[in-house]
């Protein structure tokens, strides 16, 4: 997920026949969030990084393999697909394009979009200290996050997957 300085406008509640204004910005100042999702056990894992070059996809990617994470799915951009990530082994399952509904990471990122959107930071700094404190506290919600993307159907592929017999 990109994040940056330069505003989005959000709906907003207001009294009929109030006009609204909302100050917007417009910085081009970037920030990367590469996040995994698993919302079968309601964990996230996230890591920050200047760009999305191969190289930042494959830091992160050998953190998380530390951990215990060797699937991952995801859409097909460039850095997703280059030789050094799949030189690392793990298992890669690549989306079809312009399908975020069929990725959970992107209704966490729907999630923090919605907390953090429709408001001034001074840096890219102050917004990412925003975004940080929201995952922690989204993290420390497992329900919460298998809400969110524990989908019904990718537990019935992953049981199908664990007992092939059905």
């Amino acid at each position: 997920m990109r994040l940056g300085l330069i505003s989005q406008v959000r709906r907003v509640w207001a009294p009929v026949g109030v006009k609204i204004i909302q100050k917007i910005q417009i910085s081009y100042t970037y920030i990367y969030l590469h996040l995994v999702v698993d919302g079968l056990k309601g964990t996230i894992h996230w890591i920050w990084a200047e760009n999305m070059k191969q190289e930042s996809v494959v830091k992160a990617m050998i953190a998380w393999q530390h951990a215990g994470i060797d699937v991952f799915v995801w859409d097909g951009a460039p850095s997703h697909r280059g030789n050094d990530v799949k030189a690392l082994g793990a298992t890669l399952v690549s989306q079809p394009p312009y399908s975020p509904e069929l990725n959970p990471a992107e209704r966490v990122f729907e999630a923090i979009r919605a907390e953090v959107e429709g408001k001034l930071y001074a840096t890219i700094a102050d917004k990412q200290v925003a975004v940080e404190n929201f995952l922690k506290d989204l993290s420390a919600t497992p329900e919460r996050i298998k809400q969110l993307a524990g989908w019904a159907w990718i537990q019935e592929a992953i049981a199908s997957l664990a007992n092939p017999a059905t």
